[in-house]
């Protein structure tokens, strides 16, 4: 199918206005995330059932970025599928393990939404979601014969894991804040504007055809790195033809394959929720956890802006915390992030321990320039870490790291 606007047909005008619409789409956010229910590069099921290709006036890619901008959908449910391939090995276990201790501590409650986070991030799974308007949020995560719920209602934030019976519970200063709070990608909508703030001079933006999703006629907007060495190969975002909001988001690798970020819309309504759908009670013998009594839970600069689903080095720099001396090497799509650790690099030999083997079949050998370390492969992520403790980390290739490593030596 033949796109309405090619990437070679964009001029320097074109791609300046593409960069304005892009930050107009970037600070609108249709509140339709609750806290906790999304982690860095969660993601969608894959293929959304599509009933034929519908006939739709012509649009070009700046067109349907203002649309997206301009969209003021505040009201809403329905179903969203979550799948993500990130291709990590199975670890038998010892995946969720390692995740749940490294979020759960002490007293910390099952219910905690940052308990939750890392539960999206492989796997394919189900949320029931509803909006009306900034003050009222709810997510639920389907579980077998269990669900965990997410509910933002005025000042009141609620978690509710019906599998342990526990409850969390946190209050915001106001409204505002409490919306803040939630501000994590967990819906098309919310990837598709973190897609839209990564549009610069390194990337081609165009509309490629049109699609249904969840029984709704969308365009396809398709983002594309210009530049090799990405490890991204496309996103397509299927915005709603009508009111303009994005339906379904996809990410495929450069490297081919299955998506890695597929979410989409099954079923949605735009009509107005019932008030009773943001009302909260904890049952009947619940294990009540208030936010900051036991100094763990969510706190509100966990989940700022700049921690959202990582796009490139850039987010990376501006994510890590506490690192001294961090660094962005490149621009755009190929940015690489890096730090020194202060000589701690990977463990080795009886520092390693009965890890050494699993660490190993992680990761890959390299060697260069700059002296030999192990890159650590996801089918999006990449990161190398030098013998001497030197980071390396962003959306590229294992060559691209070490070139980097190399170059910075």
């Amino acid at each position: 199918m033949a796109p309405y606007e090619s990437d070679e047909s964009t001029t320097a005008e074109e791609a300046d206005d593409l960069r304005a619409g892009r930050r107009k789409a970037a600070r609108y956010v249709v509140p339709v995330a609750v806290v906790g229910v999304a982690a860095a590069t969660i993601g969608l099921v894959p293929a959304l059932a599509d009933s034929g290709d519908p006939d739709l006036p012509k649009i070009s890619a700046q067109q349907l970025i203002d649309k997206i901008a301009k969209s003021d959908v505040q009201q809403l449910s329905g179903t969203v599928k979550i799948s993500t391939d990130l291709g990590l090995p199975d670890l038998g276990g010892l995946e969720s393990s390692l995740m749940s201790g490294a979020t759960r501590s002490g007293d910390d409650s099952s219910a905690d939404p940052s308990s939750k986070l890392t539960e999206l991030a492989t796997g394919t799974h189900t949320l029931r979601v509803a909006s009306d308007g900034p003050d009222r949020q709810k997510v639920s995560l389907l579980q077998d014969a269990a669900e965990y719920s997410l509910i933002h209602n005025g000042k009141d934030i609620w978690g509710y894991d019906s599998r342990s019976n526990e409850v969390y519970h946190s209050t915001a200063a106001d409204s505002a804040d409490a919306h803040k709070k939630q501000d994590v990608p967990a819906t098309p909508k919310d990837f598709a504007e973190e897609a839209l703030k990564s549009v610069d001079d390194t990337t081609s933006v165009s509309v490629q055809g049109t699609a249904q999703v969840a029984g709704r006629d969308a365009y396809r907007l398709v983002v594309k790195p210009k530049q090799s060495g990405s490890t991204v190969g496309q996103i397509t975002v299927a915005v709603d033809a009508k009111t303009g909001m994005p339906l379904k988001f996809t990410l495929t690798p450069s490297s081919g394959g299955a998506a890695v970020v597929d979410a989409g819309f099954t079923k949605v309504s735009f009509a107005k929720p019932s008030a009773s759908t943001f009302d909260f009670t904890p049952p009947k013998g619940a294990k009540v956890t208030e936010d900051g009594k036991d100094g763990h839970g969510l706190k509100g600069d966990d989940l700022k802006g700049d921690d959202k689903a990582p796009r490139s080095g850039e987010d990376f720099a501006k994510g890590a915390k506490g690192s001294d001396g961090m660094k962005v090497l490149g621009s755009g799509w190929n940015s690489i992030a890096t730090f020194d650790t202060g000589g701690q690099g990977m463990p080795s030999g009886s520092e390693a321990g009965q890890f050494g083997g699993f660490l190993d079949s992680l990761g890959d050998k390299v060697s260069g320039k700059f002296g030999s370390g192990t890159v650590f492969k996801t089918r999006l992520i990449n990161a190398l870490i030098t013998d001497d403790g030197k980071v390396y980390v962003g959306a590229v290739s294992k060559d691209a790291l070490v070139k980097a490593a190399d170059a910075a030596k």
